[in-house]
């Protein structure tokens, strides 16, 4: 029938493994367009966090993926819930408890003008999430990989008790251990640094995410001679990057820099760096001129990332795809990625045209 097109079911790998995140899923309120706060008179309603929308992508990959957090029970925790369920993300780990939901309002930039996130999570259900609440060694009874960040710890000191829970229990059975480094500057108000926190927690790892930022601002450690400012980035001076955390962690196999040059709100360069040990791989560097939505532009890296190591078994063809992946959610609006493998894969092909697909 002209102009129908049959639904196609993502068709899922029931012999592999589960993928587990662990994180604080969040009532997204944004200005409509490029209004600034002082001049909405409504917000535009969706839900993100870090370490959801690394499972959305997951989902829409086709990877069996499991999310955790603790959700009050209420209408909104149960609006959150369904955002991930629809998605195909298993969601029959979530627990319930406390009173709130937390909420980060965006203002988007544009131009010379940047973005704004202001988070309202005081007290919000996941922050009061307590040790012995969570059954780590059931829930990774069936898993292969577990996905945390550095903005679950920042939330509260019980959060960041029951993410070091997490993280020796996947050690314990052996499993590949992803942290995204993530530091939120806003959100460690609870009593203890992220220099303070991290270290015992990123130990745990085997794979370190992280952008020009991260490992300066959490660990010092920094690269020579980079201004981001610039618009212009040079991938190779992150290799001392990748062998200072590694020397820091030895447990680490790879680190990833995610290498964002900023032309302005709209305009960025965009590209990534994996260091093994022993080799450092580059991605094509992709020059994003009209930006949509950048929010969630880590996680998506960090959900191709995961795909990539896991389905192709090598590091530049991985990395590839993560930069290929972030770079088209740099064009979908909300925080979650909206993108196939077929999508990513042909833009990874060299296929940047934006033709219609008919």
């Amino acid at each position: 029938m002209p102009g129908f097109e049959r639904h196609k079911t993502v068709k899922r790998d029931n012999m592999k493994k589960s993928v587990v995140t662990f994180g604080e899923i969040m009532l997204r309120l944004a200005t409509p367009g490029y209004e600034r706060f002082n001049q909405a008179t409504a917000f535009e309603a969706s839900y993100g966090g870090g370490e959801a929308n690394v499972a959305v992508s997951l989902a829409n990959y086709g990877k069996e993926v499991k999310y955790i957090t603790r959700l009050p029970d209420s209408d909104l925790g149960h609006s959150a819930l369904m955002s991930l369920r629809k998605l195909g993300v298993n969601t029959s780990e979530i627990i319930f408890g406390g009173e709130r939901l937390g909420i980060y309002f965006l203002e988007t930039g544009a131009v010379s003008r940047g973005s704004k996130v202001i988070y309202d999570r005081a007290r919000s259900a996941i922050s009061e999430i307590k040790t012995g609440d969570i059954d780590w060694d059931r829930i990774f009874s069936d898993a292969s990989w577990f996905h945390w960040t550095g903005i679950t710890p920042a939330i509260s000191e019980s959060a960041a008790a029951v993410c070091l829970e997490a993280v020796n229990a996947a050690n314990r059975k052996g499993i590949t251990v992803s942290v995204d480094l993530n530091y939120r500057n806003k959100l460690w108000k609870w009593g203890e640094t992220a220099g303070d926190v991290m270290p015992e927690l990123v130990s745990g790892c085997d794979i370190i995410l992280g952008n020009e930022e991260d490992a300066e601002k959490v660990f010092g450690i920094h690269p020579e001679g980079i201004d981001v400012k610039s618009g212009k980035i040079d991938g190779m001076e992150y290799e001392s990057v990748g062998r200072q955390l590694m020397a820091k962690f030895p447990k680490a196999q790879k680190v990833i820099i995610t290498l964002r040059g900023s032309v302005n709100a709209n305009h960025n360069t965009w590209s990534g760096v994996l260091w093994d040990g022993n080799r450092l791989f580059q991605a094509p560097e992709y020059n994003i001129t009209h930006i949509v939505d950048r929010v969630g532009g880590g996680d998506s890296f960090m959900g191709g990332l995961i795909y990539g190591l896991d389905t192709y078994k090598e590091d530049q063809k991985a990395l590839d795809f993560a930069v290929a992946a972030s770079c088209l959610k740099h064009t979908i609006k909300g925080d979650f990625n909206m993108v196939t493998v077929g999508e990513v894969e042909k833009l990874m092909a060299g296929d940047s045209s934006g033709r219609v697909s008919r």
